[in-house]
């Protein structure tokens, strides 16, 4: 058994991962109770990337316009075409796009040879479309990105404040460590800012539902309460206050649209509290005055002086595992390595170091504008580095466009197909999590290691190598002769050191002479890690002095604005974009593993009864959702959770998962000026219901082209295929038709309103199409047991045929313990059968005992119990 620790590769709380490896190559995994910041919990999907280690739909081998090529050939002809667009349109007419994915050691070497070698600073990342604003807001207040928190200041505090953040579904191993300090002290008091009652709310004391984009004035307000501690104590303080002064409770009130006295409580409490911490992700930072807000936040830490001490701070919740890392090696297009920035003595340093006289001058292009430049022809080629543009950015049919347009795109990924690789010239195959080697760094500067533990499937090798590799054919080969990841590793250190003095807040120096075992040995470890602090730093600005000159902290002036996304009476609503609890960025990794698609099967449009009633809408139908630039389709959920006006809607759905799926089509390419981040959280729309002709599901042997027409949504199904559709055509005459073409034998059941085939070949089942002018109810276990073992006798082959039956998964209901396939209607009845509370659940189904992030639901169910006829009115369920 093959036993190594590493960490996972989804959000930013960077959990440490016990993985084991059998002699038949299957992968279990398990937290690691030592590493600090999980202390041994995991999510739903970090307990399930063992499902996620198989090579189906992995890409295996280099491609030059689609064909299989060795590696020298797809190298030299990448090369070849890069240096013939750089001589011909100069630097600036190339681009990288890379994610928080790559490890720390990839992000290095592209940067470094994007900006240091080519010579453009035109590398951006996905960390853009989420961290770039609270990177803006920390440099402004502190002269360096630089979080000055750390996980353990959650067990410190007596008053935690979650803005814009469901971090029971986006950081759910964090969020259970904010419930367990809690339930250890339940003096401490949580507040949670946010216009949706989400998951996060089930252990508030608060929940301050405010309009849409509205976080700053609340902000700003509580400034003005905190005028009589006014100093000479920051640079931009006069102007911030005089700024705030216009921010009575009462225009906060109004502009937020909260109760005067939920913000005088609110603000009662930040200002009694001894300790206060406030944690801050995507519905702050993805704002069209994201920076701003994130300012507005660290502001009021400054102004009270509850900051740099044990329980106290201003913390961004990095979405990515490897986000902060990136921001570490200058992965952003308006910084340089290690915290440099574009000021003369910078580019003459990282010259010295680098040996190069090509650094780059000026920012580079970010993520919007970049896609937009590529679109008018300006960037030729285009590398794209672990993570699927076509769907993440917004405007994504714009983004589409202009990938088809561009004269080279060169691909660096695992999986074989995603909407971004379909426009890739050249495609590199790239290790995957498990097969990597290096580091990555979380939400409190902790530096981690993944380590592999699988070997390199087919010709894959690491992005770090590529990137050299490519390096070498365009001229710069001394420069990227790494034998290994420790040695990419260990120069990113050094530069992290070099010339620095504690000039920048950024300095690993202390791990520049690790030997290749001791890299390889690794503890997670917080930076700085230099020679005043060898073991690591805990919390930073424990002095009160930063990094921007003299060491003074600066208040930024802020002036509170709405979103840009305006309702009218073509498009009356709000659509706010996010993450689910189960799913993870465009599913090429959690959207093939079945348990992972059961709680949300497909794109969920929450709505509030009263709009639903509004628009003609009923629970678990079809909507179209329609914004000047697209359309989607979604399952409706009624929710009180939703403020009326609002709609709330997955990011995660795109082409290879369904058709139109993709929440991003919808949203709008406005950036905050300062971070280029996009507004992806608010989106004027409007909605329709739409009852479709036919409606049913599909499995199938192979892979199917499902007909223009139809609506469809794929589902994981181990060796299946699996498709949820929707259609005004007579999908029945395709399924039949295709039957006919391929020869297979026939059974099927049909009538006025409904259809339904069964294919077999050989004896085989081949494949099964249910449908109906409603969705059909299927027995689905035996179904799936007959793809397996086919039934042996015509009467038991006939009775797959039946509709609306109660299979299995009828009977369990929805699930909403992916953990363990725990369904609501098994939940309800234990409930009825004398279970009160989440842990008598847990004891009896065992749901909520592994990573803990149904227990919102598990209590919003109870509760729904507790007021059923006979114990008070009927509420709907809260938190769904």
């Amino acid at each position: 058994m093959n036993t190594v620790r590493t960490t996972c590769p989804y959000c930013g709380v960077g959990c440490g991962v016990i993985a084991q490896r059998d002699a038949h190559g299957a992968v279990t995994v398990r937290g690691d109770a030592r590493h600090p910041a999980n202390v041994g919990r995991l999510c739903v999907k970090g307990a399930a990337l063992g499902e996620t280690t198989g090579l189906a739909g992995r890409l295996l081998y280099p491609e030059i316009n689609g064909e299989r090529a060795c590696w020298d050939s797809a190298l030299d002809e990448a090369g070849a075409r890069l240096r013939a667009i750089i001589d011909q349109h100069g630097p600036q007419a190339v681009a990288f796009y890379a994610s928080g994915q790559l490890l720390t050691e990839d992000y290095y070497a592209a940067n470094k040879l994007m900006k240091g070698f080519i010579g453009a600073a035109n590398i951006d990342t996905n960390s853009r479309l989420c961290m770039s604003s609270a990177v803006v807001g920390y440099k402004r207040a502190f002269g360096a990105d630089a979080v000055p928190c750390s996980y353990e200041d959650i067990e410190q505090t007596d008053l935690l404040i979650l803005v814009g953040s469901n971090a029971a579904w986006a950081h759910p191993v964090l969020y259970q460590r904010i419930a367990a300090a809690k339930q250890a002290r339940p003096e401490m008091k949580v507040v949670v800012i946010d216009p949706r009652r989400t998951a996060t709310c089930d252990i508030a004391d608060a929940h301050l539902a405010l309009a849409p984009g509205s976080d700053a004035g609340l902000f700003v307000g509580l400034l003005n309460r905190l005028a009589h501690k006014q100093g000479d104590r920051f640079d931009g303080e006069e102007a911030a206050y005089a700024a705030a002064r216009d921010w009575p409770v009462e225009r906060v009130a109004a502009f937020c649209g909260l109760a005067a006295e939920e913000l005088e409580r609110f603000y009662d409490d930040f200002l009694s509290a001894p300790r206060v911490m406030t944690l801050y992700t995507m519905g702050v930072n993805q704002s069209s005055s994201g920076s701003d807000k994130c300012n507005a936040i660290i502001n009021v830490h400054l102004a009270s002086g509850k900051i740099g001490l044990p329980g106290c701070g201003p913390f961004s919740l990095t979405g990515q595992p490897n986000a902060m890392g990136g921001r570490e090696v200058g992965g952003l297009a308006n910084q340089l390595a290690c915290h440099m920035g574009f000021e003369p003595a910078d580019i003459a340093r990282l010259g010295r170091f680098w040996g190069s006289e090509r650094i780059a001058q000026t920012p580079g292009l970010m993520a919007v504008e970049l896609f937009d430049a590529i679109g008018r022809g300006e960037v030729k080629a285009l590398w794209v580095m672990g993570t699927n543009p076509a769907v993440s950015l917004p405007d994504s049919d714009r983004v589409k466009a202009a990938l088809a347009a561009c004269p080279l795109v060169i691909v660096s990924e695992v999986a074989a197909q995603t909407d971004t690789s379909r426009y890739a010239h050249i495609r590199f195959p790239a290790l995957a999590w498990g097969e990597k080697n290096g580091t990555v760094t979380n939400s409190e500067r902790r530096i981690s290691r993944q380590r592999p533990f699988m070997p390199a499937p087919g010709e894959a090798r690491g992005d770090w190598w590529i990137i050299s590799q490519l390096a070498q054919r365009l001229g710069y080969g001394d420069a990227f002769r790494w034998p290994h990841p420790h040695a990419v590793f260990c120069e990113h250190a050094a530069l992290s050191g070099y010339e620095n003095d504690g000039a920048r807040a950024f300095d690993i120096s202390g791990l520049a002479a690790l030997s290749r075992e001791e890299y390889d040995a690794l503890e997670p470890v917080q930076w700085p890690v230099n020679a005043g602090s060898p073991r690591g730093t805990t919390r930073l600005l424990a002095q009160g002095s930063g990094w921007r000159q003299e060491g003074k902290l600066h208040m930024a002036a802020v002036k509170p604005q709405l979103p840009q996304a305006r309702v009218n009476a073509h498009y009356p609503l709000l659509l706010n974009t996010g993450r689910i609890r189960d799913q993870w960025h465009t599913m090429t990794r959690t959207g093939y593993v079945p348990r992972l698609m059961q709680h949300i099967p497909l794109p969920q449009l929450d709505i509030h009864p009263d709009d639903a009633t509004r628009y003609g809408l009923i629970a678990g139908a079809l909507a179209r959702v329609h914004s000047p630039l697209g359309w989607m389709v979604a399952r409706v959920n009624l929710t009180t959770a939703q403020r009326p006006g609002t709609l709330f809607a997955p990011m995660h759905w795109n082409d290879c998962f369904a058709r139109q799926g993709r929440v991003n089509a919808l949203v709008a390419p406005v950036v905050d000026p300062h971070s280029g981040q996009p507004e992806s959280k608010q989106t004027a729309v409007r909605v329709e219901g739409w009852r479709a002709a036919w409606q049913g599901e599909i499995f199938s042997r192979e892979a199917l082209t499902l007909p223009t027409e139809m609506v469809w949504w794929r589902q994981a199904a181990g060796a299946l295929q699996h498709y949820l559709f929707a259609t005004d055509s007579q999908a029945p005459e395709w399924a039949a038709g295709l039957c006919r073409v391929r020869g297979w034998q026939v059974q099927y059941a049909r009538g006025e309103r409904f259809a339904h085939f069964l294919a077999w070949r050989e004896g085989e089942l081949q494949l099964a199409f249910f449908g109906g002018e409603t969705a059909p109810k299927i027995q689905r276990e035996a179904l799936l047991a007959a793809f397996v073992t086919p039934p042996a006798d015509a009467q038991a082959r006939h009775a797959l045929l039946g509709a609306n039956a109660p299979g299995n998964q009828a009977q369990a209901g929805r699930t909403v313990c992916s953990c363990f396939s725990v369904g609501e209607n098994s939940i309800r009845a234990a409930i009825a059968d004398g279970c009160a509370s989440a842990a008598a659940l847990g004891e009896k189904l065992r749901c909520g005992t592994n990573c803990g992030s149904c227990v919102p639901e598990l209590k919003a169910l109870l509760a729904e119990a507790a007021h059923q006829p006979g114990g008070g009115e009927r509420v709907p369920l809260k938190l769904l």
